[in-house]
């Protein structure tokens, strides 16, 4: 009688080695050709190279030369230093820095409390998928491919003195008499602020869009089911689980306080009310005086600004990726 049952599988004598031709195939696969190893050279040496050159030899640099007075013309060996004296002149004795310093703390406020709880508010209701929610962030995000020097040149066809279509509107509905939007420094901070504030809301929609997107469904279902409401499941439930998109916020609305530039030079040169930290370094490195050593002091000063917002957003992403 032959049986039916199935031969057991053959195993390796134990003693028995794998062959040379084998293992040599083995390491071939394992190890990288030449045009593999070019090619991952270049893929990691071409960005470094790039944010080295563009990024930490220009900050380098420029905080090398805020301990100079230089003018920019000539060799090394024209360049004097003066330690931390170009840090004392601009909080002494420099009277366009103070202005500047206030100026730039109002914009960061105002680009606080409205265009970002407005870009907030939109991008809540855009979540919901209403009918033309595509259109709708379209037309919101518009202005943010805009740059502020374009943007600039927008708002003066509304806030211009003589032709502009605000003092138009003004004219007919009150027959106010007209307004110099841009001229009078009581109120030019606070005009140019509409026209950034326009442009920084879609960006901070688009923002919070995307963060409201990656919220687990399942947060908003369990509060539902607790009877909280759209408002209570917003503040207590969604809001908190928007911390990496809210740190994000932070640092970008920061930034774009400290950066401002474009706007205000395209207005007056940053002057007469509209004086700004960045329009001041571009007004002493490349403007009359040629002052590379100041200017370079108050570029510093805005970096160290920028920094401490940056290291709170990277210490807490580093914490919460450490968790």
């Amino acid at each position: 009688m032959v049986s039916n049952a199935p031969s057991p599988p053959r195993t390796r004598a134990p003693g028995r080695a794998t062959s040379p031709r084998a293992t040599a195939r083995g390491r071939a696969g394992l190890r990288n050709s030449r045009g593999d190893r070019i090619t991952l050279a270049l893929m990691l040496g071409v960005p470094a190279a790039l944010v080295v050159g563009l990024v930490w030899l220009p900050a380098t640099v420029t905080v090398l030369l805020s301990f100079t007075r230089w003018d920019g013309i000539g060799g090394l060996d024209t360049i004097e230093w003066i330690g931390a004296q170009n840090y004392v002149d601009a909080f002494t004795i420099y009277p366009p820095f103070e202005p500047a310093l206030r100026n730039n703390l109002v914009w960061l406020v105002v680009l606080f409390a409205v265009p970002t709880v407005l870009g907030m508010f939109l991008a809540v209701l855009l979540d919901r998928r209403m009918r033309g929610g595509a259109l709708y962030q379209s037309v919101f995000y518009m202005p943010v491919v805009l740059s502020l020097a374009l943007v600039g040149f927008i708002w003066q066809l509304v806030y211009s003195r003589d032709q502009g279509l605000l003092n138009a509107f003004l004219a007919v509905v009150a027959d106010a008499p007209p307004v110099d939007w841009f001229g009078d420094s009581d109120i030019n901070l606070y005009a140019v602020l509409v026209a950034a504030s326009w442009r920084h809301t879609g960006y901070i929609m688009l923002l919070y869009l995307a963060g409201l997107k990656a919220v687990d469904p399942s947060l908003r279902e369990a509060a539902a089911i607790d009877g909280a409401g759209p408002v209570r499941t917003f503040t207590q439930v969604v809001f908190p689980a928007l911390l990496p998109i809210n740190l994000v916020v932070l640092v970008v609305t920061v930034i774009d306080a400290l950066r401002a530039f474009d706007i205000v030079w395209i207005i007056n040169r940053g002057r007469n009310g509209l004086e700004l930290i960045s329009a001041l370094v571009t007004s002493n490195v490349i403007g009359e005086a040629s002052r590379v050593g100041f200017g370079s002091a108050l570029a510093v000063i805005m970096l160290l600004i920028s920094l401490v917002f940056i290291t709170v957003y990277v210490s807490t992403m580093l914490r919460k990726a450490y968790r």
